[in-house]
């Protein structure tokens, strides 16, 4: 069966449709006006081995919060309706990620609650014309419409592209092992409940 979405949302703000493939390649076409979160989403889909899509057309005049954080909406909306009924999935995933000096863990469980725990520091505002602010808007909107725990923790870094670019790494990585399928559970839902 295949895991697939596509969702479209389109408000006031923005407007968007991502396309994903949770058993696919790792490859994509990343377009949402800001070249820094096309590069960091770009590198999410590579190491998740998902397929991606993203086409994203947003308020950038104002600024980059609105598209940023509702690419986020809208890829946790697809992750949602990719896993289905969830079943036969690994359910929980753990990274730990280098990106030269910085380190970053993030670990993943697909509850069905959203909850986000976020530690990490930029010592600057911006990477290029994003404001570093930004990504844990990202992050916090994936995780709020996947439902999912998210905890993204840096142990070490000091320059900004490189704890970002670590942080997107890692949570691609644990997204990867959380999503996979696991064959020893033979198409059931990994929870003593029945349902995630």
């Amino acid at each position: 069966m295949a895991r697939t979405a596509t969702i479209s949302r389109k408000t006031a703000e923005t407007d968007i449709t991502i396309t994903l493939d949770l058993d696919g390649a790792g490859v994509g076409t990343i377009d949402t006006g800001i070249g820094f979160l096309d590069h960091m989403l770009t590198a999410l889909c590579r190491h998740a081995l998902f397929d991606l899509n993203v086409k994203a057309v947003g308020d950038l005049h104002i600024d980059f919060h609105h598209t940023t954080e509702d690419v986020g909406i809208v890829l946790g909306q697809a992750i949602l309706m990719a896993l289905g009924e969830k079943r036969g999935i690994t359910r929980f995933g753990h990274a730990v990620v280098p990106m030269d000096e910085a380190l970053v863990e993030a670990a993943i469980d697909i509850s069905g609650r959203a909850y986000t725990a976020w530690s990490v520091t930029f010592d600057r505002p911006k990477i290029g014309e994003m404001d570093t602010e930004l990504f844990e808007e990202f992050f916090r909107a994936l995780a709020a419409n996947a439902l999912i725990a998210l905890h993204i923790r840096q142990l070490a870094g000091t320059n900004a592209h490189h704890v970002a670019e670590a942080c997107f790494k890692a949570a691609a990585r644990a997204l990867r092992q959380s999503t996979t399928i696991d064959p020893r559970l033979a198409g059931a839902v990994p929870s003593t409940k029945g349902s995630l």
